[in-house]
């Protein structure tokens, strides 16, 4: 079985992808690399085409017809990851908002007994870095408002930093997963832990990208208050449940 994937969607990351890749292919242990591309048209793929040729049997890359969104990108990631027989699932950022070097804290915390283990900015040690205040109040407060709806005792709910163990990722329908944006990293959480996986934080300080352009617009934030409710209508009547 093969043993680490790290997932990473991209749309318009030309001045990230030949930073990143290299990044997590330096770790001191062998991670592999699939990029999700949306159709950039910044020439995004191409670069990825590049390294696929220096490497071809660590890095990967599913490109789709154009931005369908996060959630179906990952989705796509993780069919492809089972289907190859990784056992360890990253989700990451291309823009080094995650640091990969957590990258091995993450798998670790898996090794060592997590199902799913999360890079958390709300668990004491972990921050933001260079986040305008009101982009703070708005993402502490979604936590606090997830934890109040659903129950679930995760401080970030809507991190993308994230380690799923295969046995996660194989046992529920991931067709069932409903929602593309924020509202997606907050439902495999709630599916995860719905059925009775072990979901463990990690301190991280996530930095604001330094280089292209933020994914973030309101009807991602507004996906995920509404999206909320009906996950926790739809966990209480078992939709979750596998």
């Amino acid at each position: 079985m093969n043993e680490k994937l790290v997932i990473i969607p991209t749309y318009n990351e030309i001045e990230n992808i030949n930073l990143i890749i290299p990044a997590v292919l330096e770790l001191e242990t062998n991670f592999h690399v699939l990029i999700v591309d949306d159709n950039s048209p910044d020439g995004t793929a191409e670069e990825v085409k590049n390294w696929q040729l220096k490497h071809p049997n660590k890095v990967y890359m599913l490109q789709r017809k154009g931005k369908l969104g996060l959630g179906t990108a990952y989705i796509a990631g993780f069919k492809f990851a089972l289907d190859k027989g990784y056992e360890y699932i990253f989700e990451m950022d291309a823009d080094f908002s995650h640091n990969p070097k957590d990258l091995l804290r993450l798998f670790k915390a898996c090794q060592e007994g997590a199902d799913l283990s999360i890079g958390s900015r709300y668990v004491k040690g972990g921050g933001l870095e260079n986040w305008p205040l009101d982009r703070k109040l708005l993402s502490f407060g979604a936590s606090i408002y997830v934890r109040f709806i659903t129950w679930m005792m995760i401080k970030d709910p809507t991190a993308g930093f994230v380690c799923y163990t295969n046995k996660v990722l194989s046992t529920f329908d991931l067709n069932k997963i409903r929602f593309i944006g924020y509202a997606f990293q907050i439902e495999m959480k709630y599916s995860a832990w719905k059925n009775g996986f072990k979901l463990v934080e990690l301190p991280i300080i996530f930095k604001d990208r330094e280089l292209g352009h933020s994914k973030m617009n309101s009807n991602i934030v507004s996906e995920a208050m509404k999206g909320v409710i009906s996950m926790r209508w739809l966990g209480m009547k078992g939709y979750y449940k596998a």
